[in-house]
């Protein structure tokens, strides 16, 4: 191996590592915001983003552009970088981001997905709705929790779209931040969520288009009104 090829595989390691880094540190920073140990309108400096992260100051330096390009955090002058805070306007903006991006999606979803892939979201929630007739457990609830952001989620990449997939989930880290310190799933909620996704879920398998993209605006909108309700 000559020299000049060992110093280009050199250089694309140091920055696929650096890429590494950056990506752990965005997902470090995201994870401590949505469980509250960063919270929202807090002020930070990078030395504080470095103890919090345990990132080292390079990649904090690198992941901040991305932070506020994202809508994460801003630059105040003379006070440091503030995280998002929850207004109404992000509210609104967030919910209806999500209105646009996932009525079109559960459309296509309806027109274009295997009958085993329909059928493996029912079983999924049907599960849980069985379950919740004994005990909502704590354990529950956070199965129930997840399982409505994989379905959200599966319809959204089943756009095929790179582009509004990454959109999509830039935008769910702030609806859940507002879920986390607003309106956080409760034992409560599960029949409600379950339900109104297996509305969504019937459409799509009598592969009625419009009528899972109302079911879905629906489901968006009530969790809007609930959000701002808090």
């Amino acid at each position: 191996m000559s020299n000049a090829t060992a110093k280009i595989i050199d250089t694309g390691l140091k920055k696929h590592a650096g890429l590494k880094k950056r990506e752990r540190a965005y997902e470090q920073f995201s994870d401590m915001l949505l469980n509250l140990q960063i919270k929202p309108g807090q002020f930070l400096t990078q030395r504080e983003l470095v103890k919090i992260t345990d990132m080292p100051l390079g990649a904090i330096r690198e992941l901040i552009p991305r932070l506020e390009a994202d809508g994460l955090i801003k630059t105040i002058p003379q006070r440091g970088l503030q995280v998002t805070y929850i207004d109404m306007n992000l509210i609104r903006n967030a919910y209806e981001l999500r209105q646009i991006l996932e009525t079109r999606a559960a459309s296509q979803f309806a027109r274009n997905a295997t009958k085993n892939q329909i059928a493996e979201m029912r079983n999924t929630h049907e599960d849980i709705l069985e379950q919740a007739n004994n005990k909502v457990s704590d354990a529950l609830v956070a199965h129930a929790q997840q399982t409505d952001f994989q379905f959200h989620e599966t319809i959204i990449d089943a756009l095929d779209n790179e582009l509004i997939s990454n959109i999509y989930r830039v935008n769910s880290i702030k609806v859940r931040l507002i879920k986390a310190s607003r309106s956080r799933l409760g034992p409560n909620d599960v029949n409600r969520v379950i339900n109104e996704h297996l509305r969504v879920i019937e459409a799509m398998e009598q592969r009625d288009e419009e009528g899972a993209a109302t079911a879905i605006r629906d489901h968006i909108l009530g969790a809007k009104a609930r959000a701002f309700a808090d």
